[in-house]
């Protein structure tokens, strides 16, 4: 039996899907499309691993903690990002819009609510906030970057990269006051 999505995605996709419609459009110009592909694999995993494993030199003073720290509010939140997706079964834009909006980039899955890439992207850039303030500058166009190439390949609405950054949010700031 395939999942029906809710009555309030069926009218938010009528809402965005022009909007997403254009921003898929700049894909015409390959550098755009380039970049966007890149920060989208970024946003996989590479990135935040790396920042994860750069602790001991970014701060040598607690690096173990804050590495733990970074892992377990990670893997807590791709669990509930995993039951809030497969629960609410958003299709992506270029599943509904077939023809209209195309994928540039492979899915990973069939559901687009909310945007893992972002809310990883958010919840790292507010711990690294919290603890590394000086890397925001090169981290915040970064996560910006993978917010906007969600849309732009067509694999997320807006509102799946806003509930997304609501999450990231959510959990850091969640993480930060258990560690305080």
């Amino acid at each position: 039996m395939k999942p029906h999505p809710s009555a309030v995605f069926e009218r938010l996709d009528l809402i965005e899907w022009q909007l997403c419609r254009r921003l898929a459009g700049f894909n015409v110009h390959p550098p755009w499309l380039a970049l966007l592909r890149l920060s989208s694999r970024l946003g996989d995993w590479p990135l935040w691993v790396a920042l994860i494993l750069a602790q001991p030199l970014i701060q040598p003073a607690g690096s173990g903690q804050k590495m733990a720290q970074y892992s377990a509010t990670a893997l807590v939140a791709i669990g509930i990002y995993r039951l809030l997706k497969t629960r609410l079964c958003r299709e992506r834009p270029f599943i509904t819009f077939r023809g209209i909006i195309h994928c540039n980039e492979p899915a990973r899955d069939r559901y687009s609510f909310p945007s893992g890439h972002t809310m990883h992207a958010v919840l790292f850039c507010v711990l690294t906030a919290a603890h590394a303030p000086w890397l925001l500058p090169w981290l915040i166009p970064v996560a910006l970057l993978i917010a906007v190439s969600r849309v732009g390949l067509g694999l997320h609405y807006i509102s799946d990269v806003a509930a997304g950054g609501l999450l990231g949010l959510v959990f850091a700031l969640g993480s930060l006051q258990l560690t305080a």
